[in-house]
């Protein structure tokens, strides 16, 4: 039966809609490869929710670039992207954030409070997935490449590696990275009843990384992967 799809490019600029429309045909064959094709209503029928947390935001900046590119602007640029192809799909999506607005006055921000709201918001969620987008740092300009790294079960575990080997054979093939559990002092993994990964998609003190980072076209391409990963994984979970 043909399935019909209600086109919601939102949230993401002209260039980047047209990029999520040439590579929605990409993530629909590896869907639809993995998924008995069916009418729409069937095909989501008790599907979990997608939680996007785009990393740090307002006060809390991340890491910054050398040329100033903080990395909670670019965890929210993919972000918003990756929820646009959801939409485009018909998947249910939550956004721990949509814009870089600030809940409180700078004397009174926690990061501690800011990650126990993003946890509570997910726990209370029916059928929660959670992807957190962040970027990678480090003192020398050597290291790159994306890295998953999953909360500490088994559907976790799965996810992180279908993300890892996703992002490695599609966007970066010379990319030794493997996708490893959660350090226990990242809150976020530690603290949500679900599963759940975290994706350093990159290294923002490596130059050449960086400037592909803050590449509208790079970013598309990284929320198609992480979308065909989630896509990839649904049918699997259920199993586990």
């Amino acid at each position: 039966m043909p399935v019909f799809y209600v086109i919601r490019l939102r949230n993401a600029g002209n260039a980047a809609a047209w990029i999520c429309f040439l590579l929605a045909g990409f993530i629909l064959f590896r869907a639809l490869s993995v998924f008995r094709v069916m009418q729409t209503a069937e095909l989501f029928a008790g599907e979990p929710v997608l939680v996007i947390d785009a990393g740090h935001g307002g006060f809390d900046g991340g890491a910054v670039a050398v040329n100033g590119v903080r990395e909670s602007d670019i965890n929210l640029a993919i972000s918003l992207k990756l929820d646009a192809l959801a939409g485009f799909l018909g998947h249910r999506t939550v956004l721990t954030r949509a814009d870089d607005s600030r809940r409180t006055d700078l004397l009174s921000y926690s990061e501690h409070e800011d990650l126990v709201h993003r946890a509570e918001l997910v726990n209370k969620l029916p059928n929660p997935v959670l992807f957190s987008i962040h970027q990678n740092y480090y003192p020398t300009t050597q290291p790159y490449g994306a890295q998953v790294l999953y909360a500490h079960d088994e559907r976790s575990t799965l996810l992180g590696k279908i993300a890892q080997s996703n992002l490695v054979s599609s966007l970066q093939p010379e990319n030794r990275r493997l996708a490893e559990p959660a350090p226990k002092s990242l809150f976020l993994t530690s603290h949500v009843n679900c599963p759940a990964i975290l994706v350093e998609c990159g290294f923002l003190s490596n130059y050449n990384e960086m400037e592909k980072l803050m590449s509208d076209t790079y970013q598309t391409a990284l929320a198609a992967v992480l979308m065909a990963s989630y896509l990839q994984y649904l049918p699997q979970h259920e199993h586990i």
